[in-house]
């Protein structure tokens, strides 16, 4: 009896929507606890008198040990059941938030980072490519828009909610709500997913495979530009509102929210613009983010402007995941495991690669010249997609 038939007898349509759901949460408690530190890095630094660059290791680490993670992890787990592994990388990451909140020394914090990178590598290139063993391939382009809009959700809900908490009770009690509500996450996991036996495992030739298909390498290009370009200003896109808008914080954080809200409205339309030209909609994504970033150290001197581009900018970033990932499906539908490492690894590292060159432009030049700089990048992601079709 193959994996397909197992999950298709063990699958009905409110138990799968519930899996789909449970998968959606782990992911979301993934992305909140990788960005958190973004509202806390002062607090952090100020606990363990670090500079700010220090305490910035908390972003860009997880990153960097996801893309590593991403393969390693699922190749290393061979035909481990899906359901098993995905339940203890929430045990991980559990232990990860307390590691955190209990910390000592900074080393012990940089220690449970590593720990959340490699987390989100492994549940990251398994859970979001699950949506047709849990629903069938019929409603498997909504279920993948729902996992993914964990995505945004974490910007929007996530974040804020964490650094209000932070300044409340202190940035230890931040992550050790994120503990409690990672534990919630895996009894949900446990209770609703199905088993999921390997497919075969993800093999090491396999991705060496894909990654000679001339449909593969497009995709890794495209979502390299677009994530750096992405990644390059938005983590600076605080400071530009403070500069050029010159919003107050608290403003900010109502922009910010607007953004995030877009972000989901245009997760979900790309998870239906997909299904009629993908790379249409990916072109689209990465243009309007492009024309966003490059205008706003020009219209968004006002808030009214600002405001815009930024719904315009969260409305195409939403899209981005959703036709990244679908895009390496497409590419390698075979091996749709393989597909979602190969997607994992290319977005993680590339996001901690956008933080980091970001801060070079910015402490070398200025803010709006790192909104130029990601713009041209995105731009490029245009050019690229608008000149060659996926084979």
């Amino acid at each position: 009896m193959t994996a397909s038939t197992l999950d298709t007898s063990a699958r009905t349509p409110v138990k799968g929507w519930l899996a789909v759901l449970a998968v959606t949460l782990g992911i979301f408690s993934l992305v909140t606890t990788e960005i958190l530190p973004i509202g806390l890095l002062t607090p952090i630094g100020e606990d363990f008198r670090i500079t700010a660059g220090t305490a910035g290791l908390t972003m860009t680490l997880p990153g960097f040990v996801a893309a590593l993670a991403a393969p390693a992890v699922t190749v290393a787990a061979g035909r481990l059941d899906r359901r098993v592994l995905l339940c203890g990388l929430m045990v991980v990451l559990a232990l990860a938030d307390v590691l955190a909140a209990t910390a000592q020394a900074y080393w012990a914090v940089l220690v449970s980072r590593i720990l959340v990178g490699l987390v989100i590598g492994a549940f990251w290139a398994i859970g979001s490519g699950l949506a047709t063993r849990l629903v069938g391939p019929a409603r498997a382009g909504t279920a993948t828009a729902v996992i993914f809009s964990a995505v945004p959700l974490g910007s929007v809900l996530g974040v804020p909610a964490g650094t209000f908490v932070g300044e409340l009770l202190g940035w230890r009690a931040a992550f050790a709500v994120m503990g409690v509500f990672t534990l919630g996450v895996l009894a949900a996991l446990a209770l609703s997913l199905p088993p999921l036996p390997s497919a075969g495992g993800t093999r090491l030739d396999v991705l060496r495979e894909m990654t000679r298909g001339r449909a593969t390498r497009l995709g890794l290009l495209v979502t390299v530009l677009v994530v750096l370009a992405h990644f390059g200003t938005y983590t600076y896109v605080t400071p530009l509102l403070r500069q050029v808008t010159q919003v107050s914080p608290e403003l900010i954080t109502v922009f910010l929210l607007v953004y995030g809200t877009a972000g989901i409205a245009g997760n979900f339309a790309a998870g239906a613009a997909i299904a009629r030209d993908l790379r249409l909609t990916f072109l689209a994504a990465a243009g309007l983010i492009g024309v966003a970033t490059c205008a706003l150290p020009f219209a968004g001197d006002t808030r009214a402007g600002a405001l815009v581009l930024l719904v315009i900018w969260g409305f195409a970033y939403g899209a981005v995941p959703v036709c990244s990932g679908t895009w390496f499906a497409k590419a390698a539908p075979r091996y749709p495991e393989a597909a979602s490492v190969l997607f994992t690894s290319s977005f993680q590292a590339t996001l901690s690669a956008g933080a980091l060159l970001g801060g070079f432009v910015v402490d070398a030049v200025s803010v709006p010249a790192v909104m130029f700089t990601g713009g041209a990048v995105a731009l490029l992601a245009v050019a690229v997609l608008s000149r060659v079709r996926p084979a």
